[in-house]
């Protein structure tokens, strides 16, 4: 074999290596596509819409938690009692227990408030989570139980549901005396009973999807897959927070609509700037730029425009920025030089209201 043949023959083995190459990587490339688009943003219509009339309902009731350390409220009898005597006094009567209020003590009771939110298609029997809060001067909840407290949706109607259970309270927090504590709410996660079926919402063979945050984009492209998966005309979009869909006669519509909660698309995301101002803590949804703009709040000048080698020049309470930088950045800046947390969130706020960031700016 001369020269020119092993050339060839080499350069064609190389070719077919080169195209199996190019077939995998395209193979890879079709089965990551799905993974890669779900990562970028792709939810399912569940978790952004709720069905039409199915509005979770909101349950209250008025009860005592039971069995402190001493860290209940400090009430004495008549003098000081209030309503967390009276409550102590009127369960005792229920047992035919008759005692004076003014030797009741309530330290180691506490009045508090129970809240929870339950589906409407939660039967009779379901347990629900319940929260648990103080309304008296109790420092701390840790240890107690909640006695059984009927749960109302109405303050006047009748009781729909119960609660009762060991009160769960998150790690943290002081229980002494003068020191502020964050000990005054608490949970039960499976402390409330339904005690009747509540009315649920119909499905009917026409209903509406209700958008959470209402987007005109988003309402269309969740019409868009519906009708690619159910037929044309299945959805048509009534605004920017309804889709309303409509189901033949012969469709099982419990098994159409658990197919249409089950498709995926992806929304439309309105920007937005996230602003703790207790703690400082900025989140920024991508990568969000700031246009020029100079804010003056307090001691601080922020100038964002103007080319510099470092965030800080030599002038204190000075951060110098060059335009298009990124929101992470102005908070870093702004953290370096020790903003205090309710000014940093006044600054990204005032930059929003003269255009430098279109993104809605949340303050907590």
């Amino acid at each position: 074999m001369n020269e020119a043949s092993v050339t060839k023959s080499t350069l064609s083995r190389s070719g077919r290596i080169r195209a199996h190459l190019l077939v995998l990587v395209a193979i890879a490339a079709a089965l990551l596509m799905p993974a890669l688009a779900h990562a970028q943003g792709d939810v399912k219509i569940r978790d952004i819409t709720s069905p039409e009339g199915a509005l979770p309902v909101r349950l209250v009731g008025y009860g005592l938690a039971i069995g402190l350390d001493g860290t209940g409220d400090r009430a004495i009898g008549s003098q000081t009692g209030g309503p967390t005597v009276q409550s102590v006094i009127n369960i005792l009567r229920r047992f035919n227990i008759e005692v004076p209020p003014d030797v009741v003590r309530m330290r180691n009771v506490a009045a508090v408030l129970v809240t929870a939110e339950v589906s409407p298609f939660l039967r009779a029997g379901g347990r629900f989570e319940i929260n648990v809060s103080s309304i008296g001067d109790a420092r701390s909840l840790r240890g107690g139980s909640l006695f059984m407290t009927p749960l109302v949706s109405d303050a006047n109607g009748p009781a729909i549901a119960s609660a009762q259970g060991a009160l769960l309270v998150s790690e943290g927090g002081s229980t002494t005396r003068y020191t502020p504590t964050h000990e005054t709410s608490a949970r039960i996660p499976t402390g409330g009973v339904l005690e009747a079926d509540l009315a649920r919402p119909v499905v009917a063979a026409t209903s509406r999807l209700l958008l959470r945050e209402p987007d005109l984009g988003t309402a269309t492209r969740i019409a868009d897959a519906i009708n690619a998966s159910m037929g044309p005309k299945t959805a048509v979009v009534e605004d920017e927070g309804s889709v309303v869909v409509t189901l033949a006669d012969t469709v099982s519509r419990p098994t159409a609509y658990t197919k249409i909660r089950e498709l995926s698309i992806r929304p439309e995301r309105a920007p937005r700037l996230v602003i703790d101002a207790k703690d400082g803590t900025v989140v920024a949804g991508g990568e969000m730029l700031v246009g020029p703009a100079v804010v003056s709040h307090g001691a601080i000048t922020l100038a964002i425009g103007k080319e510099t080698a470092s965030d800080t020049n030599a002038v204190p309470g000075s951060v110098r920025l060059p335009a298009g930088v990124s929101v992470q950045r102005v908070a870093a800046s702004l953290q370096a030089v020790r903003t205090p947390p309710s000014e940093i969130a006044a600054i990204f706020s005032a930059l929003r209201e003269v255009g430098a960031i279109t993104a809605e700016v949340i303050v907590r």
